[in-house]
């Protein structure tokens, strides 16, 4: 069993300003605003929803299958990929373009100015879900807005049940458009703003949105996740991680416990479980893919959390 994995591939080019934004930019002169920050600490992540799902989705003993369009510049990260054992048959490179990247600098009180470019990414729609063989589960996650709305009617055409992610992509679609993709998707998993955003864009709430899908998963960081099923929602507490350092990509990881639960026909408890644990993972780590375990660490970390055992080998 196959996970073909929609969206993005990125590098997130990570500093940090040892100073505060506001002591630099002047309320009244904005219109004129000319600024240069300093940043002698700099860190380049190899990043992207669909890199970041299959990641860990791999890790945990899934077969990810990436499928996104990248730049000319993506060598390291291909590297990368092929390091860990992660295929990318279906990451394809797109000519004169650089692959997806975020810029983003952080000042002493952890503000943040994020420079975001497309590149790439624009040019999602050129793959086609029925150009992937052996699948039998999907995702779309955040992507170029054409791919996103292509990959979603191609999995439906093709009758392969699709988990439906639109994070930081969901301000491109209206109500309309949304309730377009929660009818072709057997699952949606969102974090607590965008589920709001998603209420108020339907005029729609939580069972209503829930009786549409097989599941509707709601993410709410350290309080944990709400999982609505055939009418009853589950809670699903977060895992304690042992430091935090870094939350970007928190999200991804749990995406692909849920991925990796559905694969295996597991109960939602157990997959809920498996996903909040994959998040306090990341999150103790610098870095969207720098986390690692054995099967046994995770296993025993799993036990000790929720005080149970799953027995399907990881």
């Amino acid at each position: 069993m196959k996970a073909l994995i929609c969206g993005s591939f990125a590098f997130d080019n990570i500093m940090v300003f040892e100073d505060r934004f506001k002591n630099h930019i002047l309320p009244d002169k904005v219109h004129i605003l000319n600024v240069s920050f300093l940043v002698p600490q700099m860190r380049r992540e190899f990043g992207g929803c669909a890199g970041n799902i299959a990641y860990n989705l791999h890790l945990l003993g899934g077969a990810a299958l990436p499928m996104g369009t990248v730049g000319e510049d993506f060598a390291p990260y291909a590297a990368w990929m092929d390091e860990q054992g992660i295929e990318r048959r279906h990451v394809v490179e797109i000519e004169n373009t650089f692959t997806a990247q975020a810029f983003v600098t952080t000042d002493l009180d952890d503000n943040q100015i994020t420079a975001f470019h497309p590149g790439a990414m624009g040019f999602a729609h050129r793959n086609r879900v029925a150009d992937a063989t052996e699948v039998s589960i999907g995702i779309v996650s955040p992507d170029g807005r054409e791919g996103m709305i292509e990959h979603a009617a191609q999995f439906a055409e093709a009758g392969i049940p699709f988990l439906f992610d639109p994070g930081q992509g969901l301000p491109m679609f209206n109500g309309e458009e949304l309730l377009q993709f929660i009818d072709q998707a057997s699952w949606l998993a969102v974090n607590d703003y965008e589920w709001q955003l998603i209420s108020d864009r339907t005029g729609m709430d939580a069972a209503q949105i829930a009786a549409k899908l097989q599941a509707l998963i709601v993410t709410r960081g350290g309080e944990g996740s709400r999982i609505y099923n055939q009418g009853r929602c589950i809670e699903v507490p977060a895992a304690k991680a042992q430091a935090i350092k870094d939350p970007t990509g928190c999200g991804d990881a749990y995406r692909a416990g849920l991925l990796y639960g559905l694969m295996n026909e597991l109960d939602w408890e157990t997959t809920g479980h498996i996903a909040s644990l994959m998040g306090a993972l990341k999150i103790e780590q610098h870095g969207t893919q720098k986390h690692r375990f054995t099967h046994e660490e995770f296993k025993e970390r799993f036990r000790k959390e929720f005080g149970s055992r799953f027995e399907l080998p990881l």
